[in-house]
């Protein structure tokens, strides 16, 4: 039987919307222009001034998150990777990969008041661990830890990691998550003894990068290149689930608020958002569309909505002896901060 082509939309236009309602209406609210040059890498957000750290090769820019007018600049920095934040102390810490050092600067002001050497090569992750009250930065050159002391700016100490570490998170007890990027595992730091206490395998994880955590029921979330987040139990190390997510992941948050966890895929330009429907199984909500490159993010604990930053690129350097595998340069004027909200 044949059908007019109005009949046949009609049938359509609600299962386009389903669609859409099963999606859950995440999409991109806003756009922050930032333009400028150079790279960038992770994000930091303070949640009660809602400032918006982002990180810009050689300075921090820091956006009210509200609607991205610019606070302020920390700059004279030396290829920036990570922003650690902490309140309770009223300071915050930048890495320097290329310096080797942790520049410590005053929130309120956006001053700098001290310039830390960390002893080791590539700081990349910083983390704030509110229990021991120090400052852990996670050295891919170098294969260990740099801690200091966050009142002070002392350097405590290092602690041997079995591979290239990425990204970590604290549970605020006494405990610090790493992945090994190198060696697809997990490791448990004890942050005041300054020694990994647990190694644990991440099953059918490649080259885990972004990590987040659910504190109240002890989850862990890996995101993997070979595009799945592994779950893990933070207490004993058991896998307990794998999620599908996009390509080229690099940054994960967890929204303990609403039960969702988030993987920012860089090169399939989505954002994947899953529901932890219970501690041990996950459902996937979208993957939203945002822009190839968005893949790192920071989550407002309030408003539910993710910052994610994000630039055009343009042709590739040729290879050299310093740099056999460039990363193709970015174009004039395209780095932007994405809003992603529902």
């Amino acid at each position: 039987m044949q059908r007019s082509a109005l009949t046949v939309l009609a049938m359509l236009v609600p299962v386009c919307a389903l669609a859409a309602a099963g999606a859950g209406g995440w999409k991109v609210e806003q756009r922050y222009p930032l333009g400028g040059t150079g790279g960038w890498d992770y994000l930091a957000l303070d949640q009660s001034a809602q400032h918006l750290y982002v990180s810009r090769s050689d300075r921090v820019i820091v956006l009210d998150a509200r609607d991205g007018k610019r606070v302020g600049e920390i700059d004279g920095l030396s290829g920036v990777h990570g922003i650690a934040l902490a309140d309770d102390l009223h300071k915050g810490f930048v890495s320097n990969g290329h310096a080797n050092t942790v520049t410590v600067f005053d929130p309120a002001t956006l001053k700098v008041e001290q310039t830390v050497d960390v002893g080791a090569k590539d700081p990349d992750g910083i983390l704030y661990d509110p229990f021991s009250q120090r400052v852990f930065t996670f050295n891919g050159d170098s294969n260990d830890a740099s801690v200091i002391d966050a009142k002070t700016g002392k350097l405590l100490g290092h602690v041997a990691l079995p591979g290239r570490p990425e990204f970590a998170v604290s549970d605020g007890q006494g405990h610090v998550f790493d992945n090994i990027e190198s060696k697809n595992e997990l490791v448990e730091i004890d942050p005041r003894a300054m020694k990994v206490t647990a190694i644990w395998p991440l099953k059918d994880c490649d080259s885990p990068s972004g990590l987040a955590i659910d504190v109240a029921h002890h989850r862990l979330f890996s995101v993997c290149q070979n595009k799945v987040m592994a779950v893990t139990d933070s207490s004993n190390g058991k896998a307990i689930a794998s999620v599908p997510i996009g390509e080229g992941p690099d940054a994960a948050r967890y929204d303990a608020k609403r039960g969702l966890v988030f993987s920012s895929n860089g090169r399939s330009g989505t954002l994947t958002v899953a529901r932890e429907e219970t501690p041990d199984r996950y459902q996937v909500l979208a993957d939203v569309p945002t822009q190839k490159s968005a893949r790192t993010m920071a989550l407002d604990d309030a408003s539910g909505k993710v910052f994610l930053s994000a630039a055009e690129f343009g042709a590739r350097p040729a290879p050299t002896p310093a740099q056999p595998h460039p990363r193709p340069t970015v174009k004039p004027g395209s780095f932007v901060v994405l809003v992603v909200g529902r």
